[in-house]
């Protein structure tokens, strides 16, 4: 233990060291300054152990004229940002038979509590609950949303609490523990600062950050004393957050905690950890991020592209790609590949890893190095993609193996630039490529549909010369449930190719920022529902008709695989395939009034069978067979491989029914051959 006059001379040295080096790491802080912030040295009436055992079942609260006082020893810091409105505490400053948690909602304790610090808590007012299944020392304010939790303490009950000795600061000595002593049994522990030896972070994280910037993240940490992994949860406001992860073995320091049953770690400070030894636990025999040109010769995207001689054809050479990153998965719209770029072309690469945008080396503008011998560069359905074999194509490169090939190349992000280009311009040389399209628009039967439902859909684009393009888009994409724009303009995506066919791929809705009035100068409106059924509830309503021709099966509604939606649904197998028949009739719309009128849904096809008729009439007799019906030309699922991937019909015109009454009708027939699953839903008729 140390007086406070001894730690004023400490301060002091090491300031004067601070002015002769000039310079610091970025995780060096000077201690704080401690002079006039209340201190008291009290006498204490329970032991922390005691303090823990007073929480049963329920949150326990201490009476207000409770003049019990608890006292431990500062285990951690917030002073790098990791730790937030948490202070941990420990019995004893070496050898800790108990550790704890109090949580306060005030930032920057360490100013008044610094790692070390002796500190005595007066209990009166407050209490003892759980978070995450973890004990902490909190207050019931009214808030709580379980028995057995409780809120921080306030910011201004803070100093009437808790109180720094004014008289003994200790050097806290983390407890050694190995990752196999982290079960239930030293469940006490929590709250104190621990040392793992032999510790290494996961391969799968070599060369990444602490966290991506503002995002809270887990990074997975193991010992020699079991193949079980724990977490190290890092924060991405921490002031380390940028930082490499050291790639190393060796001295993990941080404070041991718990969330359930997973047990983590936090990190004080980054300068807490030694870990540069090598070789590694895995076998890795140095340092695998550091990058070096030395043996190697580099290639271009265009000749990389030329080293594929056959579907899989495996790099041998010891080669690097240099290239800068144009797309990766930040809305999801790409799943576990990048497409990079330099000025000879562009090129995917398949890795089979989440969350790519949050690893430094994938930012979208940053130039990456891919070191490229025994990947495998080839044709997947006509577009060359570089990565590893996978069922006699070339698949994704496994997350534990992306430190071998991938070195963040440390420069500054630039600008993506994209190639220009017009839709007859496309050559094979352009897939890959960041590019750029002038005045494009949706074709009319995509108007008012979303970019993707249910499955990977294909929207159409087309140029003011009707010459056209696809738009593929996953269902997974943060925007995929957003209404596609009316207007023209300019798009912005990745260019790729399937099977002879040109697609593009946009990363975020600005890449198909369309606010321009159409190619025929109009600016399109959408037209008011004037009747709608999503069948949500399942069962049809009296809005709807079913008329059985022929066979046992008849029009119903279902969920499957649709969760709680439901949808109209019509399938003629039952123990084989039956003749069936059969109607399902909407209610009478009126269109009177009306100078544009459209019908609207989506549809999904499974099995062979005959193809879904449409049809609308303006006098239903009751009868389909005597009624006179107008067959409507609605686009229609063709996919009859699989369930889920809904086509939308586009706004169907009725124009032939202005001033009239309408009744849309779908017939199903099947055959003792073929009876295909019909599923029909967003039904909408629409007029204005």
């Amino acid at each position: 233990m140390k007086k406070y006059n001894s730690i004023l001379k400490y301060i002091f040295v090491i300031f004067a060291a601070l002015v002769i080096t000039g310079c610091v790491h970025d995780d060096k802080y000077n201690e704080p300054n401690l002079d006039g912030y209340q201190c008291a040295d009290l006498t204490t009436t329970m032991t922390l152990t005691q303090l823990r055992a007073k929480y049963t079942t329920t949150s326990f609260t201490f009476p207000d004229n409770s003049t019990d006082i608890v006292e431990g020893y500062v285990s951690s810091t917030d002073e790098t940002g990791n730790i937030y409105k948490t202070i941990y505490i420990q019995d004893k400053p070496e050898n800790p038979t108990q550790g704890f948690v109090i949580s306060v909602d005030a930032v920057s304790t360490y100013t008044n509590y610094p790692q070390g610090s002796k500190i005595y808590v007066k209990l009166a007012g407050l209490s003892l609950g759980t978070y995450g299944g973890v004990v902490q020392l909190g207050v019931k304010n009214g808030t709580e949303t379980a028995a057995t939790s409780v809120s921080r303490i306030p910011e201004k009950l803070v100093p009437s609490r808790i109180f720094r000795s004014c008289s003994v600061r200790a050097n806290i000595i983390p407890k050694i523990m190995t990752s196999v002593q982290m079960v239930s049994a030293n469940d006490q522990y929590i709250g104190c600062l621990i040392q793992m030896d032999n510790a290494e972070f996961d391969s799968r994280i070599l060369c990444t950050n602490y966290a991506p910037n503002g995002v809270t993240v887990d990074r997975l940490i193991r010992d020699n004393s079991t193949a079980t992994t724990r977490v190290v949860r890092n924060s991405g406001y921490a002031s380390f957050a940028n930082q490499t992860l050291p790639s190393g073995n060796g001295k993990f320091v941080g404070i041991y905690s718990k969330f359930n049953s997973t047990y983590q770690m936090y990190i004080n400070k980054a300068t807490d950890l030694e870990m540069t030894k090598f070789p590694r636990i895995d076998g890795i025999a140095s340092n695998p991020c550091e990058y070096s040109d030395n043996g190697l010769t580099q290639k271009t995207v265009a000749e990389v592209k030329q080293l594929a001689t056959s579907p899989l054809t495996l790099i041998t050479g010891d080669f690097v790609l240099k290239a800068k990153v144009i797309a990766n998965d930040k809305s999801a719209n790409l799943f576990k590949y990048i497409y990079v770029e330099d000025a000879t072309g562009g090129i995917r690469i398949n890795i089979d890893k989440a969350d790519m945008f949050n690893d430094p080396r994938f930012v979208v503008g940053k130039e990456v190095y891919v070191k490229l011998k025994n990947l495998y560069v080839g044709a997947v359905n006509g577009e060359v993609q570089l990565g590893v074999p996978f069922s006699g194509a070339v698949g994704r490169i496994a997350e534990a193996d992306v430190y071998k090939y991938f070195f963040d190349s440390k420069k500054a992000i630039t600008t993506v630039t994209a190639t220009e280009k017009t839709i007859t311009q496309f050559t094979m040389a352009d897939v890959g490529r960041w590019v750029k399209i002038k005045d494009l628009q949706f074709i009319a039967g995509d108007l008012e549909k979303v970019y993707a439902s249910g499955a990977v859909t294909n929207r159409t684009l087309e140029d003011c010369s009707g010459n056209k393009v696809l738009l593929r888009t996953s269902n997974f994409a943060d925007f995929a449930g957003q209404v596609i724009e009316s207007g023209k303009g300019d798009v912005y995506g990745i260019l790729s190719i399937f099977n002879g066919t040109y697609q593009l791929w946009i990363t975020d809705v600005l890449g198909a920022d369309l606010d321009n009035p159409r190619c025929d100068g109009s600016v399109y409106t959408p037209l008011p529902v004037l009747y709608s059924d999503g069948f949500a509830a399942g069962g049809f309503s009296s809005d709807w008709t079913t008329a059985n021709v022929l066979g046992a099966q008849v029009w119903s509604t279902s969920n499957q695989g649709n969760g709680t939606n439901y949808y109209a649904m019509m399938n003629g197998f039952a123990s084989g395939n039956n003749a069936n028949e059969d109607w399902l009739i909407s209610k009478t719309v009126s269109l009177v009034g009306k100078t544009k009128a459209a019908v609207s849904f989506i549809s999904d096809v499974r099995y062979a069978g005959n193809t879904l008729q449409v049809y609308a009439t303006e006098n239903y007799t009751g009868n389909p067979a005597t009624t006179t019906w107008v067959a409507l030309p609605a686009a229609l699922d063709t996919n009859n491989a699989a369930f889920g991937d809904w086509v939308s019909s586009g706004n169907v015109d009725l124009s032939a029914f202005l001033g009239k009454n309408v009744r849309i009708a779908f017939k199903y027939t099947s055959t003792t051959s073929a009876a295909a699953t019909w599923e029909i839903d967003d039904f909408k008729i629409k007029g204005q």
